[in-house]
Parts: C-alpha cells; sequence; structure tokens
C-alpha cells in the first residue's frame, strides 16, 4: 500500500474514535504523527474478526462440500 492509500483511512478511523493520535517532536525532520487504537477500536476489531472467522469457516465448508461431490 502506498501513503495515498495508507493516510485516508487511518483520518476516517481517527474520526470515527477508532484511533487516537498524538505528536512527538523529533531530533530530525518534522514533528511525527502517531496513532493509538481505542477502546471502541479494539472493540470493532474483535467484531470484524468475528465477522470474519464466521465468513472463512462458510467458505470453507462451502470448497470442502464441492471436494466432496
Amino acid at each position: 500500500m502506498n501513503e495515498g492509500t495508507i493516510y485516508p483511512i487511518l483520518k476516517r478511523l481517527t474520526n470515527e474514535d477508532f484511533f487516537e493520535t498524538y505528536l512527538v517532536e523529533s531530533t530530525e525532520g518534522p514533528t511525527r504523527k502517531y496513532y493509538h487504537i481505542t477502546a471502541k477500536g479494539k472493540k470493532r476489531q474483535q467484531e470484524v474478526l468475528a465477522e470474519w472467522k464466521k465468513f472463512s469457516e462458510s467458505i470453507q465448508r462451502f470448497m470442502n462440500e464441492r471436494e466432496n461431490k
């Protein structure tokens, strides 16, 4: 992925309160922005992971049924 993909996603996730940002002064170059996942973000991560597991298990069952025919 390139910056044009990553930063809009991080901005959207921050706007939705899934991430917080903080700035750290750098000894070399400009101030750096860091991202930290929030409690809301961790909860959403677990929800999405559960959805993915359910989906992937469904696909695996489908593929197994196709192989057994």
